[in-house]
């Protein structure tokens, strides 16, 4: 055989709608099939990919062209799913005909995706699309919005702040306080943009995956990453209230907002800080139960304290100076603690570092060692 016209089913509609197995070999059966398909949903595209194949099909045999028309149907579950399917029938087919080349034949984008997994097991002459002529742009269009919004990224970038806007708006309605609603949702959706705009989302599926890892294996570490989430909670509540007390006393006119950002620094930092230690300790625990030297994981602990100092000592100083803040302190004593925290942060990091050249020297000779063992095995 010289060519095969494939026809590409993506969504399988010939499976779901019309209970025909795939693949469809052959000009008389995808007839059979189209009218089929066309019979449960007259509006459905992929029957005109089929009669568009058989056409070209027509168009080869009348010149003398040994071909043949296969249709291939992936899967309700667009993507990895419905493309191996196709991939696998594609395979079996090319065993059964020995085809040269190949006319692929789709009714818009979607399809066209298959494209270079055909062409790296049969080499495409032609591409040709079958479309409506009363909606030629409608199912490229239609690929292209569906496949946008089922994007997570997209459609949570999307639909996430309309979502919280219409919540916050419907809750202070209901709270007689529409007043309130245009700062509701100027403040949710600006923590959004934040969160999304220094990447926490995936840092959160990370954690998120983590503990159910460690949920299913009795891990420590679900236990600990539980207990760090909930001190942060805690540390945000802290430092918002507080921040809050002041901004009721006299207002971010009075205070100014470095001011009040230092606030809140200053009294959630070492809750924060706590809560990296418990994550960190449940890491510990579990390396030290399965047997493994631990002091190579202590590291990141002495960072956190040392970056814990420094926020520490920095805000403490900040307020201490502040003209509008007078519970904070002296400021002599305000630099006095600043200096003294930037001291001690320094060592502190200096023996995490410490540590941290130790493990990286341990790698190098592990690796060196695993390298000349390869080398004596092949020897």
């Amino acid at each position: 055989m010289q060519t095969l016209v494939i026809c590409i089913d993506r969504d399988d509609d010939i499976g779901e709608k019309a209970k025909v197995l795939s693949p469809v070999i052959g000009r008389e059966d995808n007839i059979n099939a189209a009218v089929k398909l066309a019979s449960a949903d007259p509006e459905d595209s992929d029957t005109n990919t089929i009669f568009g194949g058989i056409k070209v099909l027509d168009d080869l045999l009348s010149r003398g062209i040994d071909a043949e028309i296969v249709t291939f149907a992936g899967d309700k579950n667009i993507g990895v799913v419905s493309d191996q399917k196709i991939a696998r029938q594609l395979e079996v087919v090319l065993e059964k005909f020995d085809a040269k080349n190949a006319i692929f034949i789709s009714d818009g984008a979607e399809d066209e995706t298959l494209i270079p997994i055909v062409q790296s097991r049969i080499k495409i002459d032609s591409v040709k699309r079958i479309v409506v002529m009363q909606s030629q742009n409608l199912e490229s269009t239609y690929y292209i919005l569906k496949n946008a919004f089922n994007d997570p990224k997209i459609s949570q970038t999307f639909f996430v702040p309309l979502g919280l806007a219409a919540v916050i708006y419907a809750v202070f309605l209901m709270a007689n306080y529409p007043e309130g609603a245009v700062i509701g949702i100027l403040a949710a959706i600006g923590l959004y943009m934040l969160y999304r705009g220094f990447g926490l989302d995936d840092i959160f599926a990370t954690l998120g995956g983590n503990m159910k890892t460690s949920f299913y294996a009795g891990r420590m570490t679900f236990i600990t990453y539980t207990a760090a989430v909930l001190i942060c909670i805690i540390a945000t509540v802290q430092g918002a209230v507080t921040l809050w007390a002041y901004y009721l006393n006299g207002g971010i006119w009075y205070y100014g907002l470095l001011t009040l950002v230092t606030v809140f620094i200053n009294a959630s930092i070492w809750l924060y800080v706590a809560a990296a230690f418990i994550a960190i300790f449940g890491k510990v625990l579990d390396i030290r139960i399965s047997g493994k030297p631990i002091i190579h994981y202590t590291s990141p602990a002495f960072f956190v304290t040392s970056l814990g100092l420094l926020f520490w000592g920095a805000t403490t100083y900040l307020l201490s100076i502040s003209s509008v803040v007078d519970d904070t302190g002296v400021p002599d004593v305000g630099i006095q603690y600043f200096v003294y925290s930037v001291v001690i942060a320094v060592i502190v990091a200096l023996v995490g570092v410490k540590i941290s050249v130790i493990k990286e020297a341990k790698v190098k000779v592990e690796l060196r060692a695993k390298g000349n063992n390869k080398k004596r095995d092949k020897k």
